[in-house]
């Protein structure tokens, strides 16, 4: 890839979920993106919060590794669903004090 920013300045540049498929030189269906483009960030952002502490100083291998983990995130919806991954919170059932289940978000998790 030969892109005169850094890997840091250039994604401080992308916006939308398209911009950061096509950065990565990721191939996607348009419709699979328009319906899930916010779940495929949050996954992408998910995936590289675990891998943060792994990530090797190497700019050129940090871009390898964040197109693997943003491929994988963009293939998790290409597959599937939002309320099947689950990304959000939202999405989270949990068991309820008397009973059953609840989606409840408190505002701890909203602001984290």
């Amino acid at each position: 890839m030969d892109n005169p920013l850094t890997l840091t300045e250039a994604l401080h540049e992308l916006v939308s979920a398209e911009d950061f498929l096509d950065y990565f030189d990721i191939k996607y269906d348009i419709g699979v993106v328009q319906v899930n483009r916010l779940h495929i960030l949050q996954r992408f952002h998910d995936y590289l919060a675990k891998q943060a502490p792994n990530l090797p100083p190497e700019e050129d291998t940090q871009r390898v590794i964040y197109r693997l983990w943003l491929e994988r995130a963009y293939k998790d919806f290409e597959t599937s669903d939002a309320s099947t991954e689950k990304v959000f919170a939202v999405f989270q059932r949990a068991e309820a004090p008397g009973g059953g289940t609840s989606s409840f978000v408190s505002l701890e998790k909203v602001f984290r």
